[in-house]
């Protein structure tokens, strides 16, 4: 069943920029953990894509959204406990996925763009594409690349990391984990002559020591899957 697009609806009015520093007024108990979430909503409002204080703040309205494990009742079906596993982290992604739209309408920020783009690529992923394309157009680095070619990996899609990396990389001047990833994209999507292009094209970059070592890496990558395509 499809989750985002039932509440995507629910989250199109990102909170201004000037509120991201401050909770959402609630009713509910204070949980104690308040002081830390203002300190972290704090540095992201002046950092939005600050990854260390997104990935704490996320982790915690996460374990508030979760609620309690589901009881170990040995009486209690499996597929029931199954499915209450299923709805707290279909909460946990909820709350997670309120806190990228809301940093998200801060013109700078891009990770939490990566966020949404991690969350929804499985359901949409060419609006997840799309979300990873302007988190690349924020960032002048190539980090935002990297992170986006990262999540397309992990979602088993190759073919479309060659397709976003290969029309943005800057080798020179990007984050050199951009050419890891397009290179690791390559082997998964069976082009080893894409990978060897990938992999000269990284010892164009301006940090030659970092990038002679990437290249060492990659290479030994490289030649253990010519090995096994041979075996």
């Amino acid at each position: 069943m499809a989750v985002f697009p039932k509440f995507r609806k629910l989250f199109q009015r990102p909170a201004p920029v000037s509120r991201v520093g401050a909770r959402r007024p609630t009713s509910a108990a204070p949980a104690g953990d308040e002081p830390r979430e203002d300190r972290l909503r704090s540095r992201l409002a002046s950092d939005p894509n600050d990854v260390g204080a997104f990935r704490e703040l996320a982790e915690l309205v996460r374990r508030r959204a979760d609620g309690p494990h589901p009881a170990e009742d040995p009486l209690v079906p499996a597929e029931d406990v199954e499915t209450a596993e299923q709805e707290r982290a279909r909460r946990g992604d909820l709350a997670v996925w309120a806190l990228a739209e809301e940093l998200a309408g801060h013109p700078r920020a891009w990770y939490p763009l990566v966020e949404l783009a991690r969350l929804s690529v499985a359901e949409d992923h060419e609006q997840a594409v799309r979300r990873l394309v302007t988190a690349h157009e924020r960032d002048t680095t190539g980090t935002a690349l990297a992170h986006g070619l990262g999540v397309l990996r992990d979602a088993d899609r190759p073919h479309e990391a060659l397709a976003l990396g290969t029309g943005h990389w800057r080798a020179r001047e990007h984050d050199l984990e951009v050419g890891r990833h397009l290179v690791l994209a390559a082997l998964e999507a069976g082009r080893p002559d894409e990978a060897e292009r990938h992999l000269a094209a990284i010892d164009q970059h301006q940090d030659q020591p970092r990038a002679a070592r990437m290249h060492t890496e990659l290479r030994a990558a490289l030649d253990e899957a010519s090995d096994s395509s041979t075996a």
